[in-house]
């Protein structure tokens, strides 16, 4: 049924016949609506379409337009009452919903669709769907608001930070023989994770870091120690309690026993930077190569800044805003948020293989992530409403220019790649929120404060206006060339080496 209404074009009848249609609410942003549709006007619907059709029916025996009107109605009866039917669900259902406002997400769901399958014998046919509509609220004051600005400085030693991981991201993994594992090796090993002694997860061959991250989905912030010294085909048993964010809501705060066996040891030898090393990366030197390097570092921090302001405009607007979410439409965010993540991670230059990385593991917590981005959804799509905000096509081809750019492909065929697999409306919606954050951002008041080296080993708190989050240039540091700030941040993705 909600496949004929997305499908089946309402007959434009020249009468403004009107349905009689109650609204009810039926829950958080969901609307129950129910429709009549008259016997008087199924009677009249279908005295119509029989009249047109014998028009144009040919029948053998007699001319078109001339056969019998009873003789017409025998013959096509089923195909014109299906017709109609479709048309009068249609109509009325476009009635409901453009008389009575209702900003309509997703498709309808109808109660006893079997009931309405085809048109009564007698009386009117009645039907009803539920349908999960735009959160309604008010907005908050947006003039005038405190954003602070987090002040960062590039020294030398952030530079030479930098080098070293370029020479790390340019470095060869040399396998390891006559000692165990030791921190920050490579490993190659099968991890299996169990619960009360039965197996949630199996990885074969898995391509681990000895360092803290993320193993089957479970963070591991002491992987480093529970890995060290192992030797090739030694398996290290350990317990860890799986997250709150784990995707199988049903394990979350339980123990997991972890396996790994250590198949493959490799270590990072840095690259040495000689002239053939500044050839292979088209520099003349090495002054060059550091220049080059600053100016990627401010312009990553730069974007940095520029965020986290806009996530203190974003807190802002979450606290200030209280409205309930449709529940079906929060369960479909889930995969939203990945894609929309997605998008924002090639903005920032990164590689599709760490793209990938990046999104796997926040399919983990997505549905939490979800349910704030949905909210900033309705919120900023108001705001650009209000404010005429929009993104014209030429802000949008030269967004995909640079992206291409980034990742070495032509312009239109990247766009090509985007428009089929759905994220190019989400590179759209993307700019248009930013566009309005940064709107909000031109009428605030702008405080410049300096950024609290974290100590060492302490994750970033979250962005609020109270205690603006930006990744320091020591973190900047650390990201190798072709990884940005954020990676270092959230996945603590390190620049993969070459094997």
């Amino acid at each position: 049924m909600a496949g004929e209404l997305a499908t089946a074009v309402a007959d434009k009848t020249k009468d403004a016949f009107t349905y009689p249609i109650t609204i009810e609410d039926a829950g958080p942003a969901t609307k129950k609506v129910s429709i009549e549709i008259p016997q008087e006007r199924i009677a009249s619907k279908l005295a119509e379409q029989f009249k047109e059709l014998r028009r144009e029916a040919v029948i053998p025996g007699f001319r078109v337009g001339r056969a019998p009107a009873k003789l017409v109605e025998r013959k096509f009866a089923s195909d014109v009452k299906e017709q109609v039917r479709r048309s009068l669900i249609a109509e009325s259902y476009e009635q409901a919903v453009e008389k009575n406002n209702l900003q309509v997400l997703g498709e309808p769901d109808f109660d006893a669709p079997e009931q309405i399958e085809k048109l009564p014998e007698t009386g009117p046919l009645t039907y009803s769907f539920q349908v999960e509509v735009q959160p309604e609220f008010l907005l908050p004051p947006l003039a005038n608001l405190v954003v602070k600005k987090p002040k960062v400085e590039i020294k030398p030693e952030h530079i030479d930070q930098a080098m070293t991981n370029l020479r790390e991201q340019q470095g060869q993994l040399v396998p390891v023989e006559d000692r165990g594992v030791e921190d920050k090796d490579y490993l190659t090993a099968d991890v299996i994770s169990k619960v009360d002694g039965t197996e949630i997860a199996q990885q074969t061959d898995a391509q681990l870091v000895s360092r803290a991250g993320r193993v089957g989905g479970i963070q591991i912030d002491d992987l480093a120690d529970k890995l060290r010294g192992a030797m090739s085909n030694d398996k290290r048993e350990f317990t860890v309690k799986i997250p709150d964010t784990f995707a199988k809501e049903e394990l979350r705060g339980k123990d997991a026993t972890v396996e790994i066996t250590v198949k493959d040891i490799k270590k990072l030898e840095p690259a040495v930077v000689d002239e053939a090393f500044l050839e292979d990366l088209g520099f003349k030197n090495e002054e060059e190569l550091r220049e080059a390097l600053q100016e990627q570092m401010i312009e990553r921090i730069n974007y940095d800044v520029q965020q986290s302001m806009r996530d203190q405009v974003n807190n802002y607007l979450l606290e200030n805003i209280k409205f309930d979410l449709p529940n079906k439409l929060s369960d479909r965010q889930a995969e939203r948020t990945v894609q929309r993540r997605g998008v924002d991670l090639m903005m920032r230059g990164m590689s599709e293989e760490q793209v990938s990385a990046n999104l796997e593991l926040l399919r983990n917590g997505a549905k939490e992530e979800g349910v704030r981005e949905l909210k900033l959804f309705f919120i900023l799509q108001k705001i650009a409403t209000s404010e005429n905000i929009d993104v014209d096509e030429a802000e949008l081809n030269g967004r995909i220019a640079m992206l291409a750019a980034q990742r070495g492909k032509r312009p239109e065929k990247l766009k090509q790649e985007m428009s089929g697999d759905g994220t190019l409306s989400n590179l759209y919606v993307q700019m248009r929120e930013q566009k309005s954050l940064d709107k909000i951002l031109s009428m605030a008041k702008i405080e410049e404060v300096e950024v609290a080296k974290k100590p060492e080993g302490e994750a970033p708190a979250e962005a609020s206006a109270e205690a603006p989050a930006v990744a320091s240039v020591e973190t900047a540091a650390e990201a190798s060339v072709e990884t940005p700030v954020e990676t270092a941040v959230e996945a603590s993705v390190e620049s993969p080496a070459k094997g």
